[in-house]
């Protein structure tokens, strides 16, 4: 038994066929299956139960597949404890980011953070939250900047800023008028909302005391699958949305048709932070990423230090 065939049997686990199991491991299917039938003999255990159409795991193969990710897991740890007592603040640094964030965030703290500390090799992905935390649990990626809290006992938090939400409304929308947007303005508009998954959806319905999106209508039909997109269906007169601070910056709404304003509302914000695991050994890297941030934030969102 060794690292690479817990490696296959995962793999396998997780994508329920063994040609993909193959193809994410980078060796050809012959060979995958061939180690885990040796590891299956050596075990004498049946992990998987094989048929034509389908992949399924056995009751002792549960069992051995919960070891076997905690064995790659201290592995992982093994390696991470070497670099870090060589470096903290040299290689790759990990970090994911939901797609309402990442466009507007990461182009303020790439160079800044290359400059800094120029040893440390920022290596990003964008993805949903639920995708983000599954990654982070897996030790796919380091950290997660993420607006949703989270209670997993694996995890720790590290809050950077707060960022508020605006309001984004055509030019010739009744609200123009108005001088402020409270709350009450915002119970009979037509709200867009993204598509189902993204926890902008969610946080925007707080705010705008939804129980439930709109299941009739013209906006029930609308969902956009990105920030862009949603405000590309504003400036076309199609409604309103709620957007993050970050998103406003610069003057291209404008000229999309777009009127931004702030919201005279407290609890109108999300909370972004920084999710790692406890067990992450380069704690420093994911600080001075941390500082990088908040020391490049514009005024429109509330700094934590």
């Amino acid at each position: 038994m060794n690292l690479r065939d817990l490696k296959y049997i995962l793999a396998v686990a997780e994508t329920r066929h063994f040609g993909r199991a193959a193809e994410r491991c980078f060796v050809s299917q012959p060979t995958l299956s061939g180690q885990i039938k040796k590891l299956e003999d050596e075990l004498d255990v049946v992990i998987f139960e094989r048929t034509n159409r389908s992949v399924e795991v056995t009751p002792v193969g549960e069992v051995i597949l919960n070891h076997a990710r905690l064995a790659l897991e201290q592995a992982e740890a093994i390696e991470q404890v070497a670099r870090a007592h060589q470096d903290p603040l040299a290689g790759p640094l990990r970090i994911g980011a939901i797609p309402t964030l990442a466009p507007y965030l990461m182009p303020l703290v790439l160079i800044p953070l290359k400059r800094t500390y120029p040893k440390l090799r920022l290596v990003l992905s964008e993805e949903i939250t639920d995708s983000l935390l599954s990654r982070l649990a897996h030790h796919e990626i380091d950290a997660a900047l993420l607006a949703t809290p989270v209670d997993e006992t694996d995890f720790d938090t590290m809050p950077l800023f707060d960022e508020p939400f605006w309001l984004a409304h055509p030019m010739d929308h009744p609200l123009n008028e108005r001088d402020e947007i409270r709350a009450q303005d915002l119970e009979n508009i037509d709200l867009l909302l993204l598509a189902d998954g993204h926890c902008l959806t969610h946080q925007v319905m707080d705010v705008c005391r939804l129980a439930e999106r709109p299941t009739h209508g013209e906006m029930a039909d609308l969902r956009a699958a990105s920030l862009e997109t949603l405000l590309q269906l504003v400036g076309a007169g199609f409604g309103c949305t709620l957007v993050p601070a970050l998103a406003i910056r610069g003057g291209w709404m404008a000229d999309s048709g777009i009127i931004a304003r702030p919201l005279d509302l407290p609890d109108a914000y999300r909370r972004i932070s920084l999710v790692y695991r406890r067990s992450f050994p380069r704690r420093r890297a994911l600080e001075v990423f941390a500082e990088i941030v908040r020391e490049h934030l514009p005024k429109t969102v509330r700094r934590i230090n």
